[in-house]
């Protein structure tokens, strides 16, 4: 800190807390709207400002060894509250911001110091190019990148990896800020840049591992998606080759009936001609295959898997009710209905009860679907943060049903009860 006036000390802090605000807004999705958190981010910002700089008027000594480390709690808290993510990414966020800040703070005091004899107006100009660059380099290249993975980084990142991360940005920054060793000297400032520097490059690296296994983590589950659409493909294709077969015998048979019917009327057998078609419709009746949906998709889906399962001896009840065109992609629903029920499949065949069943009910209320999946259960399944885990490993279909119903601000539910392993899905079209 290279003093100055009370207005000094304001523009400072206007500078750091406008910083470590800024940039974790820019890389937030705010619990409440954008207009209502600008307000809150704006009493919240001058409201710290003004605390800070009478903090600096009153107590200078404890100002300059403390303010800098107060600050991260302080505004930690105020962002974690204004913040829709759950806690560790907030965290993330925060170190970022605070690593950021303190990276300002070095340049602007240090530059000052070293070339222009403890200039606070350099101090200064410096904090504000900086500030500047930091900005509109988040705005524009960071922040795209932030967001767009975003989701991996919820979906690998836990909150021991955010709590190691914050921690270790803690004591650099502890390091760097220590107070007895805020005097100028060529190992202050080589101490402080190599510090500054790690934890830029560990902040850096845990960015990029995290992206880098969510994206791999999402090819997997896109080729899960392609193997199980080639399955169907091949379960539809030998469900085409079957109805063939039985159009061709029906067509070889036609010219028998009709020589047979020909024969009844000529001899006028009418009752035995009645006897004939009644038997005759009882034949066409039990090769006839009833659609279980008008959705085309949802037909062949829940048809191929059906036929799967009683093919090992499970009973299968389906209540489907959909219309025809819904704006849900094929391939999500393949992810939802597919993995849904070849889980209940190998949950039946799991369960060693004699009595194996699956119940599926799909119901549309106007912009809204519900699915339910009911199947025989050991009702031994472990669950992990609401998620029933795979007992050989991977457990891929049931992140693919979460990531399918996410592109439709869906609900998943997965439970046991009464020895029945209960799958609830919402969608929500728009």
């Amino acid at each position: 800190m290279l003093g100055g006036s009370f207005w000094v000390a304001f523009l400072r802090n206007a500078i750091s807390t406008g910083l470590m605000l800024s940039i974790f807004l820019m890389l937030d999705r705010p619990r409440f709207s954008m207009k209502k958190t600008a307000w809150c981010y704006g009493i919240f910002g001058v409201s710290m400002i003004a605390a800070y700089s009478v903090w600096y008027l009153a107590a200078n000594s404890s100002f300059v060894r403390f303010a800098a480390l107060s600050a991260l709690p302080v505004i930690g808290v105020f962002c974690s509250i204004m913040s829709s993510e759950v806690l560790y990414l907030s965290l993330y966020k925060m170190a970022l911001a605070f690593y950021l800040f303190s990276v300002c703070t070095f340049c602007g005091v240090d530059v000052a110091r070293w070339w222009f004899g403890g200039n606070l107006w350099i101090d200064i100009l410096v904090r504000v190019v900086c500030l500047v660059i930091i900005l509109v380099f988040t705005w524009f290249k960071f922040r795209k990148q932030f967001l767009s993975g975003v989701d991996f980084l919820l979906q690998e990142m836990d909150l021991f990896s955010a709590a190691t991360l914050f921690v270790s940005v803690m004591l650099g920054a502890i390091m760097a800020y220590w107070p007895n060793l805020q005097g100028f000297s060529v190992f202050n400032v080589v101490r402080a840049f190599l510090i500054l520097f790690m934890a830029g490059m560990l902040q850096y690296a845990i960015l990029h591992l995290y992206i880098h296994l969510g994206q791999e983590h999402y090819y997997q589950v896109e080729k899960e998606l392609l193997e199980v659409n080639e399955q169907l493909l091949h379960q539809q294709m030998d469900l085409m080759k079957e109805s063939e077969l039985e159009a061709a015998r029906i067509r070889h048979d036609v010219r028998h009936h009709t020589l047979l019917i020909r024969e009844y009327v000529q001899k006028g057998e009418y009752n035995q001609l009645l006897v004939y078609l009644t038997q005759y419709d009882e034949d066409v009746e039990k090769w006839k295959v009833s659609d279980i949906s008008k959705n085309r998709a949802v037909n062949n889906i829940l048809s191929a898997y059906a036929k799967k399962a009683r093919g090992q001896n499970i009973q299968v009840a389906m209540d489907v009710k959909l219309e025809e065109n819904l704006p849900v992609r094929d391939v999500d629903w393949i992810a939802i209905l597919a993995n849904m029920f070849e889980n209940a499949i190998h949950g039946c065949a799991g369960s060693g009860q004699e009595q194996q069943k699956i119940d599926i009910y799909i119901s549309q209320s106007r912009n809204k679907v519900i699915i339910q999946c009911r199947n025989t259960s050991s009702g031994e399944v472990v669950f992990r943060k609401g998620l029933p885990q795979s007992d050989k490993g991977g457990g891929m279909g049931v992140f693919s049903i979460i990531k399918a119903a996410s592109r439709y601000e869906g609900l998943t539910d997965f439970s046991v009860q009464n020895g029945m392993f209960i799958t609830r899905i919402l969608l929500n079209l728009t």
